[in-house]
């Protein structure tokens, strides 16, 4: 394999999993690197799905205690019944929304720019979350209700926007409506799980043509790359939510937005996707 589409899957790898499961948009870092490393064409693009199942299979093997209990129960367990239930609720407004707007989507806003500005938008709706006051009523996912899914259903619906950020769109949206941060971060995590793991199918079928042997081994690095990254970033999210809010990452949407913004403006940077 050529060493430096290598050294493009590992990074891309890495990206995908640091960013898959913070409020900060793994598609729109994808987009913004793979600008960067010119690994953007339909290949790059492909190369993007695939590396996603790297960042599901963390999640699956981080909760596979849970997951293993909840479908070993599943049909006769109260809990394990709602569960996926409450799954398969917020799944669907993405799923309709993305099958009727996707394509227009991809074509005007998976750019560079909207992107930027889709961080920094994103950044000033966590600053405002962060500064109302939080009434929490669930501090757990068991006790979420089909209709507290539907709503974070609705909420993830937003990270349909390239930058918005789909565990942020999700976990913000689970404070607004009375989930504690561990409650909304927790089902983030689990409603990836269908979310991405559909997509990805999908999305592999529709470009099956792209599918070649010859990427065999850039797949496998970057899958690799995007699992153990994502891994740590999962428990290590988990810990800091114990103690902290995401004001952080609000400030980094911000620094981030406005350098893109900065090097576009300026000719620093060729954004050839914007």
């Amino acid at each position: 394999m050529d060493p430096l589409l290598l050294l493009k899957a590992l990074i891309l790898g890495v990206v995908e999993g640091l960013t898959e499961f913070l409020p900060i948009s793994s598609t729109g870092h994808l987009i913004l690197a793979g600008d960067l490393l010119d690994f953007n064409d339909d290949r790059g693009k492909l190369f993007e799905i695939v590396i996603q199942s790297g960042a599901i299979l963390a999640v699956c093997w981080e909760y596979r205690e849970r997951i293993g209990r909840t479908f070993s129960r599943l049909g006769r367990d109260r809990m394990a019944n709602r569960l996926i239930l409450n799954l398969g609720i917020a799944f669907l407004p993405l799923a309709i929304l993305g099958l009727a707007f996707g394509k227009a989507i991809k074509a005007h806003l998976f750019a560079p720019v909207p992107v930027a500005i889709a961080f920094i938008v994103g950044a000033f709706v966590i600053l405002w979350a962060e500064k109302r006051d939080h009434r929490i009523r669930i501090y757990s996912v068991d006790e979420l209700r089909p209709l507290d899914a539907l709503k974070l259903g609705l909420a993830q619906a937003c990270a349909l926007i390239p930058g918005t950020s789909r565990s942020g769109a999700t976990i913000i949206g689970g404070l607004l409506f009375g989930l504690s941060r561990k409650a909304a971060t927790e089902f983030s995590f689990f409603l990836a799980i269908p979310t991405l793991s559909i997509a990805t199918v999908y999305q592999l079928y529709k470009e099956r043509a792209l599918l070649s042997i010859d990427d065999l081994g850039m797949w496998i690095a970057g899958f690799i790359a995007a699992f153990v990254s994502a891994f740590f970033c999962v428990r290590w999210l988990l810990r800091y939510i114990s103690s902290h809010d995401f004001t952080i990452f609000a400030w980094y949407r911000i620094a981030f937005g406005i350098v893109v913004l900065a090097t576009w403006q300026l000719g620093l940077v060729d954004w050839t996707a914007g």
